[in-house]
């Protein structure tokens, strides 16, 4: 798969909240940092690193968000990350523009750091 194949598959993943096959793009010592990690874990910093860190988080989300979802506005890929623009949306919130950057390496998402707008 090329890189933007694996973004494009981890946003499949992640909207019809697929934890499985999100993580299934993921290495097992992956690194993930969000903002809003450092909000809802303060004691995080803001960073999990493995792949059971990264369920615990994401099945929260998607306990907690039934109807989150990921609309992609821009992707921009070369051999080692990419580069991925989307907006965040849930019913009763406002639109939030994401932007995020996935490091792959081996065909594996070795890292991923989320920026909001």
């Amino acid at each position: 798969m090329t890189n933007e194949q694996i973004a494009l598959k981890w946003f499949e993943a992640f909207n019809n909240h697929n934890l499985d096959n999100l993580l299934n793009l993921y290495s097992e010592n992956a690194k993930h940092y969000s903002p809003k990690l450092k909000v809802r874990q303060p004691e995080t910093e803001g960073l999990i690193i493995g792949k059971n860190s990264l369920r615990v988080w994401w099945a929260d989300a998607f306990n907690r968000l039934p109807n989150l979802h990921y609309k992609v506005t821009s992707l921009t890929a070369n051999n080692s990350r990419v580069f991925m623009e989307y907006i965040r949306q849930v019913p009763q919130e406002e639109e939030m523009l994401v932007a995020e950057v996935l490091e792959i390496e081996d065909g594996l998402i070795i890292a991923s750091r989320v920026y909001h707008g």
